[in-house]
């Protein structure tokens, strides 16, 4: 008796719809000003919800790698989506309770623990259904992520205008609740040494070779190597600039350029377009160019851009450069767990995928907290963009360096 293997395609959507319900995350701006003004609470007392959150996501993508790897993405998912539906929820009762710490430990605590786990469980997953096509793979799902501000960011401006901040809550909590949990019920890991039919037929007919893996190894092995460490750098310094934009980027759309409310919430719903469309892009072209080669043209285009935002007047073109860094800052998150498997393989893909992520965690911390910072104590978001255009510098000698190891590991492999 056979077993029936299910569709990946239909396991891809089941991964982007979990990952557009947790990527509402990326609409937090949206909440900021409603929070201030019923809260009296300061920008850096909101933005420190935002900033828990990620580093949860993180912190909980390392802890819970294993987990993921050992019990399968299904029950893994479907844990996300009781914690992140729980978080969402809670946070409105914060609201209606006035309380701070609540909201911290809800949205930030809870919500995060299901942001990590939501965000691993279906990845390493679908390189395993995409052995021809890993960097397309991942950027489908991880694409949901970013497009999801697209419609979270209108949606809760409109609902909090019709029903208040909690309700707001309330009813998103609920929502992602049930799209993730459906979505998880249908997630499975692929038979062993799974291939798809036609690339299989190519590969026999030699139209087609399967790339070998640098090495196959696992995750207590991974984290020896220079390899991890340099990975690690590159996602932590593309995270920390591009999420300090997002965390305020509604009241800086505001203040810098003069938009209204409303606006600059479609403007996070837009710049939600190109972070998603950034993933699935930039993901699919480093299946060609290679993610090497795709995380040296990220650093080089994203010094000129940072730069640029510094002294540009024109809107069209500030609100330009701030959509192309959001595809820099997608396509990398899209990218990595291809690179991942690229260098490491897929023994313990998910585990190591979730090591690398605390990257995101701390980044998290870092990057909203000092671009609120400064904002606070000097009134201008200038300041933090130059120490962002220093840090890029750092990732672009960190990627070529990447580059000359795996060349050098590469002739070694052949020499032997």
């Amino acid at each position: 008796m056979t077993t029936q293997v299910k569709n990946r395609w239909f396991m891809a959507l089941a991964a982007m719809a979990i990952h557009i319900s947790i990527g509402s995350v990326y609409a937090w701006s949206v909440y900021v000003k409603p929070i201030q003004s019923t809260m009296n609470w300061t920008l850096t007392d909101v933005t420190i919800t935002f900033s828990i959150a990620i580093f949860f996501l993180g912190l909980s993508a390392a802890l819970m790698g294993k987990f993921v790897e050992r019990k399968g993405p299904r029950v893994a998912a479907t844990l996300a989506a009781v914690l992140f539906g729980l978080g969402t929820v809670g946070s409105g009762l914060a609201i209606h309770l006035e309380s701070k710490l609540l909201l911290y430990v809800t949205y930030g605590i809870l919500g995060g623990a299901g942001l990590g786990i939501g965000y691993i469980s279906p990845v390493s997953m679908l390189v395993k259904w995409f052995p021809d096509r890993r960097g397309m793979a991942t950027g489908l799902a991880i694409m949901g992520f970013g497009f999801a501000s697209a419609i979270s960011g209108p949606a809760i401006k409109v609902l909090i205008d019709a029903v208040g901040v909690s309700s707001t809550f309330y009813i998103l909590g609920s929502i992602y609740f049930i799209v993730m949990f459906t979505a998880a019920q249908y997630l499975a890991n692929p038979p062993e040494g799974y291939m798809p039919a036609h690339f299989t037929a190519a590969i026999n007919a030699g139209k087609k070779k399967l790339k070998e893996d640098l090495v196959n190894i696992t995750r207590d092995e991974a984290v020896k190597t220079a390899r991890f460490y340099g990975l690690w750098i590159m996602l932590f310094i593309n995270v920390t600039c591009g999420i300090a934009i997002i965390s305020v980027a509604s009241p800086l759309l505001q203040e810098v350029i003069g938009i209204s409310a409303l606006a600059a919430a479609s403007a996070v719903g837009l710049m939600g377009i190109f972070n998603g469309a950034g993933r699935i892009a930039w993901a699919s072209i480093s299946d060609y160019l290679t993610r090497p080669v795709v995380f040296i043209l990220f650093f080089i285009t994203q010094i000129i851009a940072f730069y640029m935002l510094t002294t540009v007047t024109s809107i069209l073109l500030f609100q330009i450069l701030l959509y192309y860094i959001m595809t820099c800052y997608g396509g990398a998150f899209a990218s990595v767990p291809a690179y991942i498997g690229d260098i490491f393989g897929t023994k313990e893909l998910g585990a190591i995928h979730g090591y690398i992520l605390t990257a995101w965690a701390l980044a998290g911390l870092v990057g909203p907290i000092i671009i609120a910072y400064v904002k606070d104590t000097t009134g201008s978001y200038t300041g933090t963009l130059y120490v962002f255009v220093a840090l890029f510098v750092v990732a672009l000698i960190t990627s070529l360096l990447m580059l000359v190891n795996i060349k050098k590991i590469k002739n070694k492999q052949i020499m032997a």
